[in-house]
Formats: C-alpha cells, sequence, structure tokens
C-alpha cells in the first residue's frame, strides 16, 4: 500500500465557523461534509484556504456502503466531482448503513455493519465498486454504535483487517468512536488498535462527546476529554498518524477554544516524524520522469484502491448474502424508525435509546435545514413537540429536506398549528417550496385545504 500523503493537523471545516477556521494558526488541512458543498459553487472560505495550500478533503456521510444494496452510482459520481473540484488527495466515507430497501425507510444517521461473513462480502464488494468509480483513494471511518448486534462472527479488529486484506481500502480511525464504543458496547480501544493494519491509516479523527445514564453520545458538540485524547495517545504510541482532524458540528466554541483543542491535540501526536516531504514542483518532476519511462498513459493501469485490490479479485457477492443482510437491517431500522418490534438478540432500552436519539437528530437537522418552522410554531420546545410526534408515526424515506416538507404537511393536513395565522404561515412556507409532488399527495394535501374552506 503506497504511503499516505502527509496532512498534519486540521480541523473539520463548517460555515458556522468557517471565519475562525481561516485564523487558526499553523492549520494544516481542513474536511468538508461531502454533501454539504456545491462543486461549482465552493464557500469562498474554502477557495482562500486552498489559495493557502490549506488541503481540502471531503468526507462523505450518505453512501452507505455498509448496506445490502450496491452502491448508488450518482452518489459516487457526486463525491467524486467534490474531490477533483477541490483538488483532494482522497476522500473518505464510514463502515456504514444509513437506509434499507426493503422496507424503504432512512435511517438520517449512521448505523453498525453486523460483523457476519455475509455482511463483510457485501461490504467488500460495495468498496470494490466505489473505488472503481472515485478518482482518487478511499478510505473508512469506523463509526460509533449505541447498539450492538447479536451472534457476530468477528471482532472489530478482525474485520477492519479483513476488509483491508480484500479490498486495499485505507482506514479512517475515529479515536473517539473508539471510546464511544467502549462505554456503549464493551470494546476495548486497545486491542483494536493492536488487531488493525495501521499501515492502512489514511488519518484519524478527534472528537467530544458526553455520557449520560451509562450511555457515551458521539455529539461533536463537547469539549475532546482526555479519556478520547488517551486513546489517541495509544494510537500514537503504535504509529505516526499521517493527519489528525478535530470535529465539531454543533454548539460551537469560541475560537480560541477550537485553537487550544487543535494545540492539545498537537501535543499528543508530537511534530511528524521524517517530514522530508518534497514540494509540488518536485513531485511533479518526478512523475514527468516516470511517464518517460513507461510510456503514454494507456500503458499503465493505476488503481486509487491500491496494490491489494488490483492482486486480490473477487467474485460477485451471492445475491441471498445481500438478501440476509438486507433483512437484518432492514428489521433493526425498522424498529429505530418506524415503530416495530426490536428483533430478537437486541437490548430494548438500548435499541429504545437509540430511537429516540434518531428521532431528537431529524428535528435538530430539519430545524437547521428550515429554521422558520420553529418561528412559525412559537418556540423550540413547541417545534420539538410536534415534530417529535410525527416522526414516531412518519419514518423518513427521503432526505432531511423533503423531511421538513413532509411534517409541514403532516401538520396542514390535522388544521395545524391552531393559531390561524400561524397556519397561513406555514401554508405560505409549505407552498414556496413543495414544488411538484406524486397525485396521490396532493389530491389529499388539496382535499384537506378544500375542507377548512367549506
Amino acid at each position: 500500500m503506497n504511503t499516505m500523503a502527509h496532512l498534519g493537523v486540521g480541523i473539520g471545516w463548517r460555515p458556522e465557523i468557517a471565519d475562525a477556521v481561516e485564523r487558526l494558526p499553523g492549520l494544516d488541512w481542513v474536511e468538508v461534509v461531502a454533501e454539504n458543498i456545491c462543486p461549482g459553487h465552493l464557500p469562498a472560505s474554502l477557495l482562500r484556504l486552498r489559495e493557502r495550500g490549506v488541503r481540502v478533503v471531503p468526507h462523505g456521510v450518505s453512501l452507505g456502503l455498509g448496506g445490502a444494496e450496491r452502491p448508488d452510482a450518482a452518489k459516487l459520481a457526486a463525491l467524486g466531482e467534490r474531490a477533483l473540484a477541490l483538488g483532494a488527495p482522497l476522500v473518505t466515507e464510514h463502515i456504514a448503513f444509513v437506509r434499507t430497501s426493503s422496507p424503504a425507510l432512512e435511517a438520517g444517521h449512521l448505523l453498525p455493519v453486523r460483523r457476519t461473513r455475509d455482511a463483510l462480502d457485501v461490504l467488500c464488494e460495495n468498496v470494490r465498486i466505489a473505488q472503481e468509480a472515485l478518482p482518487v483513494p478511499l478510505a473508512l471511518e469506523n463509526i460509533a454504535a449505541l447498539v450492538s448486534w447479536p451472534g457476530e462472527e468477528l471482532t472489530e479488529g478482525q474485520f477492519l483487517t479483513e476488509l483491508v486484506e480484500r479490498t486495499g481500502v485505507r482506514l479512517l480511525i475515529d479515536v473517539a468512536n473508539l471510546h464511544t464504543n467502549r462505554v456503549n458496547r464493551g470494546e476495548d480501544p486497545f486491542a483494536v488498535l493492536d488487531a488493525i493494519p495501521l499501515e492502512a491509516l489514511a488519518y484519524v479523527h478527534v472528537a467530544g462527546g458526553v455520557e449520560r445514564d451509562g450511555v457515551w453520545h458521539d455529539t461533536h458538540a463537547h469539549p475532546v476529554p482526555a479519556v478520547v485524547l488517551e486513546v489517541l495517545a495509544e494510537l500514537r504510541e503504535r504509529v505516526a498518524p499521517a493527519g489528525v482532524l478535530l470535529e465539531r458540528d454543533d454548539d460551537f466554541p469560541a475560537e480560541a477554544e477550537l485553537a487550544g483543542e487543535l494545540a492539545a491535540i498537537r501535543g499528543v501526536v508530537g511534530p511528524p516524524e521524517g517530514d522530508d516531504f518534497p514540494a509540488e514542483a518536485e513531485l511533479a518532476g518526478e512523475l514527468a520522469a516516470i511517464r518517460g519511462v513507461v510510456g503514454p498513459p494507456e500503458a499503465v493501469v493505476l488503481s486509487p484502491a491500491g496494490p491489494s485490490a488490483l492482486r486480490r479479485g473477487s467474485a460477485p457477492v451471492d445475491p441471498r448474502r445481500r438478501t440476509r443482510v438486507g433483512e437484518e437491517q432492514g428489521a433493526l431500522l425498522s424498529a429505530l424508525v418506524a415503530g416495530a418490534e426490536v428483533p430478537e438478540g437486541f437490548d430494548e432500552e438500548r435499541v429504545r435509546v437509540q430511537a429516540r436519539a434518531l428521532a431528537a437528530k431529524r428535528a435538530g437537522v430539519v430545524a437547521k435545514l428550515a429554521p422558520e418552522l420553529p418561528g412559525i410554531l412559537g418556540g423550540e420546545a413547541p417545534y420539538r413537540e410536534a415534530f417529535l410526534g410525527y416522526a414516531g408515526s412518519r419514518p423518513m424515506t427521503a432526505g432531511y429536506r423533503r423531511d421538513a416538507l413532509d411534517f409541514a404537511e403532516h401538520l396542514l393536513i390535522r388544521d395545524l398549528p391552531a393559531d390561524p395565522a400561524a397556519r397561513r404561515r406555514l401554508t405560505a412556507w409549505w407552498q414556496d417550496r413543495a414544488g411538484a409532488r406524486p397525485p396521490r399527495r396532493i389530491v389529499r394535501w388539496a382535499r384537506a385545504l378544500a375542507g377548512r374552506a367549506a
């Protein structure tokens, strides 16, 4: 596997802290949520960072490579387009599933893959499909989880090791997620670090969270605790990571606090070993010399997947394996977002905790995407009460923007909100954004309006 390019210490770029990120001292690179940017209209802040030589890496959250279905070609193309627009050295995603096709449900969140041979075979094939479609190398992140699958056949270390061996994919190790899984699933983070092929490490995530009632919530909205920095230190004892990145997604602190957290991370990882990376001009010269030896481009086939993926082919996954994985994931997701019975072997209370967390996250994301809704409904508290009532009977089947429109329609069909002025504002908001809808839904809403006018 080729050596990973040096990244240094960076931070997750978010619009809310864009100005602060530009001012942070010694910033080497940033990571951006891929789905939140448009390649043709990159934020000015990102463009300025790139002009300064700060690398930008797109981090995807919606592929669901651990799901039973093959990766969506349009989503892969979009991720690749963002990598090219940003001049990124790689792209990253997650070892997770985020949706099911039967039933058609969206989690709106990263959910853990069951560590079985069936699930590993499906994941490996999905990763190979992604690698073939993407123009740059791919790295995959271990995720945090609230629930544990019953009857798993592999440890986390075994699962990640075999994934790397079979695909050549790189790893993005989130040390905060290792700590989360120590609390929530009883998994030893140091045993994971001892077991996985750290030569495949692309970079590292560090983030904060909070423990409530014996459950660790990976919030990305709290300071990085000492226990997470301890896991980072253990990783540093084993390998010098090419990059370390601070994630913060909510409750953004003052600029000085962000700078302090980055300084603490630098204090743990220390200076890079062998920091003698050549300049871009030198690299370009070396590449030109190589081209002079090997001939025109058609004479060489390179794969961003790395040598391991080239060496190890694989027969297509037996469709029955995909079916079994899909059925298992569908049963769990139905229990989490559609009120279905908890599948046998799961901790029912923990599944309920996860279900509440998913509903709360839906409410929070919709409020960010449609900040007018809490105002129309009289504030944050009545908005959340109304949304959680809606979410309990209406699982998400598309993205969050569709969810916001469906929530508004749900209220209007029920003659809510009770205040006529607020209802008129909500009607106008919905009409401005709904666009074309399937006839059945349009007719249903029109009848509701006609009934109120009568």
